[in-house]
């Protein structure tokens, strides 16, 4: 059995024990999370199919760790104009291992 998620702006396609790196969510390390956004549930020839979330369907998920991102270079450069502006960004994510989908 599998589902499609949607959390942090992102659908992940999801089943069982999988492990995933979504945008930061709140928790700490150990807590059990519950996400309600299931657009689809699929798996043993059934499909159940969401306008747009399925009302009934949960996904349960514990968190494994919160973390960063590599990092991003931000690099802008205006020729013969002496500009040049060099920026990194780490992207906050939180990892996840998927418990049990219902539904």
């Amino acid at each position: 059995m599998y589902a499609v998620i949607r959390t942090g702006g992102k659908q992940y396609r999801v089943a069982q024990g999988d492990i995933l790196r979504v945008e930061k969510l709140a928790g700490q390390v150990g807590d059990k999370i519950t996400l309600d956004k299931v657009l689809f549930i699929g798996g043993n020839g059934e499909v159940k199919i969401g306008t747009p979330t399925l009302p009934d369907a949960k996904v349960s998920a514990e968190i494994v760790n919160q973390g960063l991102a590599k990092k991003i270079i931000v690099f802008k450069k205006k020729r013969r104009k002496s500009y040049s502006r060099k920026r990194g960004h780490r992207q906050k994510l939180t990892t996840l291992k998927i418990v049990e989908i219902q539904g």
